[in-house]
């Protein structure tokens, strides 16, 4: 059974620091490439980062491009976003998903990715 669950998320301050955690199960990481989403109160859901299953090749998108990095750790099979210099407009539900090719999450397509975990709740704000 495949599930994927986050962690790490809560309230933090504008300029802060969070690092949310994705841990997989029911597949292994060498399989799957793995994206982070996320979805701000009004908003559609936007991809934030991917990293490919296929040679650990990193996406970042724009607006948290120097902020934000994805990494993961096959031992653990667990999959990282460590999010620095948090900003008002970075809260939202974010959420990590799987899907086996790579292409869905490199060209920002949620509706391709096969396996969503639950979603985790990221405020920033003082």
């Amino acid at each position: 059974q495949v599930q994927l669950v986050e962690s790490g998320g809560g309230l933090v301050q504008p300029g802060g620091s969070l690092r949310l955690s994705c841990v997989v199960s029911g597949f292994s990481l060498n399989d799957y490439t793995i994206g982070w989403f996320r979805q701000g109160p009004g908003k559609e859901r936007e991809r934030v980062s991917c990293i490919m299953r296929s040679d650990s090749n990193i996406y970042i998108g724009d607006s948290v491009e120097g902020r934000f990095a994805i990494s993961r750790d096959n031992a653990k099979n667990t999959v990282y976003l460590q999010m620095n210099s948090l900003q008002p407009e970075d809260t939202g539900v974010y959420f990590c998903a799987a899907e086996t090719s790579g292409s869905s999450c490199l060209f920002g397509y949620s509706s391709g990715m096969d396996y969503w975990g639950q979603g985790i709740q990221v405020t920033v704000s003082s």
